[in-house]
């Protein structure tokens, strides 16, 4: 076995979300489920496919955010993963629930914009996703300054009232 780190691809400002799940109807659930939660949306979706074909499949309405996600999905090469990748002014926030509930979803990996990469390991067999790294390590803890801003910025967004 071999461990590799796959880093994921992307523009600074997009958020993605990377998890395994079982079965080839993922593609369709998964693309259902957006358009059903959040009117307009735009993404792109690829789902590596582990046993027939081995195919990448793929779903969105973003060209866009669809070369990203097949691009990023052939890289990592996990069976049974996907990758989601959702176009400048859409958040994870708004449809990880939607994502979680669709029985096909078995793991999210990450939801995030932050610079990630991907912990797979190698077999004879093929890929499997151990972990991912999600941005950086912490630099310290807050103090009543940082609380605050935190706080104020959570309000600004309108995440808070």
């Amino acid at each position: 076995m071999e461990l590799k780190i796959i880093s994921v691809e992307k523009p600074e400002n997009i958020n993605f979300v990377l998890g395994q799940a079982h079965f080839i109807k993922t593609v369709e659930d998964i693309h259902e489920a957006l358009v059903g939660s959040v009117p307009g949306i735009k993404f792109g979706l690829a789902f590596c496919e582990a046993s027939g074909k081995c195919l990448v499949r793929f779903s969105g309405n973003d060209n866009n955010m669809i070369e990203l996600a097949n691009k990023n999905a052939l890289s990592i090469g996990a069976g049974h993963s996907f990758i989601l990748f959702l176009a400048e002014g859409y958040y994870p926030i708004n449809i990880l629930n939607a994502l979680k509930n669709i029985p096909e979803v078995a793991h999210i990996f990450c939801a995030t914009a932050n610079p990630t990469q991907v912990v797979v390991a190698e077999t004879e067999q093929g890929r499997g996703i151990m972990g991912v790294i999600d941005g950086f390590s912490p630099k310290g803890i807050e103090d009543a300054e940082e609380k605050d801003w935190r706080k104020n910025f959570l309000r600004m967004i309108g995440y808070k009232s």
